[in-house]
C-alpha cells in the first residue's frame, strides 16, 4: 500500500511540474505575441501624424509660392525664399521618409500594398510640386529672370496641390484603418490566449486537482486509524514509559544540563512552577521559585495575555501542545515565544508539565516589519496605477465627447441647413435661386470656418514642437481670426522655458477650456491670457468680460459643460501637482488662475 502511495505521488507531482509548465510557456507566448504587437503599433501614431503634417506643409509651400511673387520689400523677398525652402525640404524629407523609412525620424518602411499603391498615385503630384518649387526658388532669386517662369511654376504647384491633398487623405485615412484593424488583431489573440489558460486550469481541476483531494482524504483516514492505533499501543507502553521518565527527570546530570542550556520550566498542571531553569530565571529576573507562583503571571503582566496562556494549559494539558505566545519582559517590553507544552507523568498519582521556550521576538518583529514594508509598497503601487489609468482614461473621455459636441452642434447642423437648402433650389425662378446660392456660400464658409475650429481644438504642432507659450499664442490668433472675440495673450515676464510634456499639454488644454468656455457661454468680447513666472512657480491667468456666474451654485449643480468643464480642468491640475482658482461674479465676467510648479 506505501509503495502504491508513493507511485501516486510521484505522478501527481510530473502532472503538478507539466501543469504549471504549460501555463509558464502559455504566459511566455502571450507576453511575446501581445509585445510583438505592441512594438509594431509603437510607431502608428507618429506616421500618422506626419501624413497628415504633410497636408498642412503642401498649403504653406502654395501660399508661400504665391506670396514670393508679390513679396513686400527684398528683406520679405529673402525671408519667403528662406521660408519656402525649408517648407520644401521638410515636405519633402517627410515625404521619402513615409515611403522609405526613417531612424530619425522613427518611422518604419511601409508595410501595405495599399498604402504603396497610393504612394505610387501621389508621387507624380508630389514630383511636380516639388519641381515647381525649385524652379520658383530659383527664379526669385534670379534678378534677370522673367516673371513667366515664375508664373508657371506656381501655376503648375496650384495645378498639382488639390489632387495631392485628397490623396493624403486617402493615405491618412488608410494608416487609421490598418491601425485599427492591428488592435482588432491584438484584441483577438488576447481573447484566444485567455481561452487556452482558462481551458489549461479547467484541465488541472480535472485531472489533478481533484484526484489530489481523493489521495488527500483516503490519507486523513488512513492517518485517523493509525492515531487510533497509536492511542492503544500508548496505553499498553505506559509501564515502560513511567519507568524511563521516572528516570530521565531523576537524573541529576540531565537536569543541570537543561539548566544551563535550555529556556524551560516545570509545572503542575494547572500551570504552578515547580521548577525553572537558570536560563528562564534569568530571563525573567527570578532568584528563586516562589509556592503558588503561576506560569502566566511571570511571563506576563496583562490580563489578557495571562488568560490567553490559562486556556492552553486547561485545554491542552492532557495532549499537549505547540505555538507561538506573547509575553512581557520584566522592563515592560514585549515578547513572542515559540512555546512546546509537553505532559508527561512523573508519579503514578503525580502529572506535571514540562514547558520548553524559545525566544522569537526578534524573529517575528523583522518578519512583522517585512510585511509591513510590502504590503505599504504594493499598495502604493495599485493607487499610484489606478490614479494614473483614471487620469487616462478621463482625459481621453473628455476630448472625445468635446470633439462629438463640437462636430454636432456646429458643423452637422450647418451641414443639415446646406442640404435642406439645396434640396429647395428652383433654378426656374431664377431670383430666388440666387438668393439661396448667395446663402450657400455664405454657409459653405461658416462650415470651412466650424472644420478649422474643430481641427484647431486638436493638439497644436507648435506644443511639440516649440513648446507652451508658442502655442498659447497661435491659439489666440486662430481664435480671434475664427470667432471675431478679441483674445490677446501678455506674457508679462517673458517666459520661454520648456517643462515636461504632461505639465505641458495640461495646462494647454485648460487654458483652451478656459478660452472655450469664454467665447461659447459667458457672451464675452474681450479675453485676456496673462503670463508670469518665477523661479519655481508659472502663473497663467485667463479673464473676460462676459456674463460670469454663480460658483457656489455651479459646485452644488456640477453638471452641463461649464459644471463638467470645470471639474475635468481640475483634474488636470490635480494630475500636474497644480493649484486652480477660480473667481467669477453675475454681470461681472470670470477669472481662472492657474498656478503650475516648476521642476
Amino acid at each position: 500500500m506505501a509503495s502504491l502511495d508513493q507511485k501516486t505521488f510521484v505522478k501527481l507531482r510530473r502532472l503538478y511540474i507539466i501543469a504549471l509548465s504549460l501555463i509558464a510557456v502559455s504566459v511566455f507566448v502571450s507576453q511575446f505575441l501581445v509585445q510583438n504587437f505592441l512594438d509594431d503599433q509603437a510607431t502608428d501614431s507618429r506616421v500618422i501624424n506626419i501624413a497628415g503634417r504633410q497636408r498642412m506643409l503642401s498649403q504653406k509651400l502654395t501660399k508661400e509660392a504665391i506670396q514670393l511673387k508679390y513679396p513686400d520689400s527684398k528683406f520679405a523677398l529673402r525671408a519667403l525664399q528662406d521660408s519656402l525652402a525649408q517648407t520644401r525640404n521638410l515636405w519633402y524629407l517627410s515625404h521619402k521618409a513615409l515611403q522609405q523609412g526613417s531612424d530619425s525620424l522613427q518611422i518604419p518602411h511601409i508595410a501595405s500594398d495599399t498604402i504603396a499603391k497610393l504612394y505610387e498615385k501621389i508621387n507624380p503630384f508630389f514630383n511636380q510640386i516639388l519641381d515647381a518649387s525649385s524652379t520658383l526658388v530659383r527664379s526669385s532669386q534670379n534678378k534677370d529672370q522673367s516673371s513667366a517662369e515664375m508664373d508657371s511654376a506656381i501655376q503648375t504647384i496650384q495645378n498639382n496641390e488639390g489632387a495631392f491633398l485628397k490623396l493624403m487623405d486617402q493615405i491618412v485615412d488608410q494608416y487609421e484603418l490598418e491601425a485599427a484593424s492591428k488592435i482588432d488583431r491584438l484584441r483577438t489573440l488576447e481573447t484566444l490566449l485567455a481561452c487556452l489558460t482558462l481551458l489549461i486550469l479547467l484541465g488541472e481541476f480535472i485531472f489533478i486537482f481533484w484526484p489530489t483531494a481523493k489521495v488527500v482524504r483516503n490519507g486523513m483516514l488512513e492517518l485517523i486509524n493509525a492515531e487510533r492505533k497509536a492511542l492503544k499501543m500508548a496505553k499498553d507502553a505506559d509501564a515502560l514509559t513511567e519507568s524511563k521518565e521516572k528516570l530521565l527527570w531523576e537524573s541529576r546530570a540531565l537536569n543541570q544540563a537543561m539548566d544551563k542550556t535550555l529556556l524551560f520550566v516545570r509545572t503542575d498542571t494547572s500551570g504552578v512552577l515547580l521548577h525553572a531553569g537558570e536560563q528562564f530565571k534569568k530571563m525573567f529576573k527570578l532568584n528563586s521559585v516562589q509556592e503558588n507562583t503561576k506560569f502566566a503571571s511571570v511571563i506576563s503582566n496583562v490580563e489578557l495575555e495571562q488568560q490567553n496562556l490559562e486556556k492552553i494549559f486547561t485545554e491542552h494539558k492532557k495532549t499537549g501542545w505547540q505555538g507561538e505566545v506573547k509575553g512581557r519582559s520584566p522592563e515592560g517590553d514585549e515578547l513572542y515565544l515559540e512555546m512546546s507544552l509537553l505532559p508527561f507523568q512523573k508519579e503514578k498519582s503525580s502529572n506535571e508539565l514540562l514547558i520548553i521556550l524559545l525566544d522569537i521576538t526578534k524573529r517575528k518583529e523583522a518578519h512583522e516589519e517585512i510585511e509591513r514594508l510590502t504590503k505599504a509598497n504594493f499598495e502604493e503601487r495599485i493607487s499610484r496605477q489606478k490614479n494614473v489609468s483614471r487620469q487616462i482614461i478621463e482625459n481621453q473621455e473628455q476630448e472625445q465627447n468635446r470633439i462629438a459636441q463640437d462636430l454636432h452642434d456646429g458643423i452637422g447642423q450647418m451641414l443639415t441647413g446646406l442640404k435642406f437648402t439645396l434640396e429647395s433650389i428652383n433654378l426656374k425662378d431664377r431670383d430666388k435661386a440666387q438668393t439661396k446660392i448667395d446663402h450657400l456660400k455664405v454657409l459653405s464658409l461658416d462650415i470651412i470656418k466650424g472644420i478649422r475650429t474643430a481641427t484647431f481644438n486638436l493638439t497644436p504642432p507648435e506644443l511639440t514642437d516649440h513648446g507652451l507659450v508658442p502655442a498659447l499664442i497661435k491659439l489666440a490668433k486662430e481664435l480671434t481670426g475664427l470667432t471675431g472675440k478679441q483674445i490677446t495673450l501678455n506674457n508679462t515676464t517673458g517666459f520661454n522655458q520648456r517643462l515636461d510634456s504632461l505639465v505641458e499639454i495640461n495646462t494647454y488644454r485648460i487654458t483652451q477650456e478656459a478660452v472655450n468656455n469664454a467665447i461659447k457661454y459667458a457672451n464675452s468680447t474681450s479675453i485676456l491670457v496673462r503670463i508670469r513666472h518665477t523661479e519655481r512657480l508659472l502663473s497663467l491667468t485667463i479673464e473676460d468680460d462676459g456674463d460670469g456666474f454663480d460658483i457656489e451654485q455651479s459646485q452644488q449643480t456640477k453638471r452641463g459643460d461649464g459644471g463638467m468643464g470645470m471639474t475635468f480642468m481640475r483634474e488636470r491640475m490635480n494630475y500636474i501637482n497644480g493649484r486652480l482658482f477660480v473667481n467669477s461674479e453675475v454681470g461681472k465676467g470670470t477669472r481662472i488662475t492657474l498656478n503650475i510648479p516648476i521642476d
